[in-house]
């Protein structure tokens, strides 16, 4: 295992940007936001010029890419489709394994959302890419049963976990141990039962326990903060505090 960042930890800031800050802060891997409503790169723009995003995402200040995070907002289905894997394609080419998408939000039928994630990992396998859905609060995965209902549903989908909201939100800290053997990816930040995010050591997120149970299902990828800004809260100290803690237990 490894520690990376998100570049949404600097999502105030262009993507050039945040990646001097996390250079700076001596973080040695990125996960990458390609997100339609963000300050980084889009994924509209992927599709429209793959060349330039490509170019754009080897410019990464020896920063090494280790995972994609999209959020799509498409006029149609078959253009939803379309930038999804113009994106794929962008993971090939810079040599990243990981996409990390949402899942639907509650409501959404069972069948629908099994459809839609067989053709995600249909289209990412074509590039030797693996999804990985996020587990959320508010979203068809904010219980981790249903999370591993999908991974066993559709052929080759994987997890990004995120523990934060097993702990603040409906699932209140219960166990999820079921959801490790899934996982191919990981973002982390402080959190209490009442607040998503607080200052690193304020929360319950129980590193050292995660990275032994991460450990026992062989997993040896990404630790990735993702931490946003918070106000009247030195970012880069925060920051640099979570990469030592998680480098001391590691």
């Amino acid at each position: 295992m490894f520690v990376a960042a998100s570049t949404r930890c600097f999502s105030n800031l262009p993507l050039d940007a945040a990646l001097e800050r996390l250079v700076d802060l001596e973080y040695t891997a990125v996960e990458i936001d390609l997100d339609e409503s963000g300050n980084h790169l889009k994924p509209s723009e992927v599709a429209q010029s793959l060349e330039k995003a490509v170019r754009i995402c080897r410019k990464t200040r020896r920063l090494t890419p280790v995972a994609y995070s999209v959020e799509i907002k498409a006029d149609s289905e078959g253009e939803y489709y379309a930038q999804f894997d113009a994106c794929c394609r962008l993971a090939k080419a810079t040599k990243v394994v990981t996409i990390a998408v949402r899942s639907e939000e509650l409501g959404t039928p069972f069948n629908a959302e099994i459809e839609r994630l067989q053709e995600l990992v249909r289209l990412a396998a074509k590039e030797g890419v693996v999804v990985g859905l996020a587990t959320e609060s508010g979203r068809m995965t904010q219980d981790p049963s249903t999370a591993v209902v999908f991974c066993n549903n559709v052929k080759g989908l994987a997890l990004t976990l995120d523990p934060s909201h097993y702990i603040c939100g409906p699932h209140q800290g219960a166990p999820y141990e079921q959801v490790m053997k899934h996982v191919c990816h990981i973002r982390l930040r402080d959190t209490t039962k009442d607040q998503l995010q607080v200052r690193v050591g304020q929360g319950l997120i129980e590193y050292g326990r995660l990275i032994t149970q991460l450990a026992k299902v062989g997993y040896t990828r990404a630790l990735c903060v993702d931490m946003q800004p918070m106000e009247d809260v030195d970012q880069m100290a925060e920051m640099r505090k979570i990469r030592l803690l998680l480098e001391s237990l590691l």
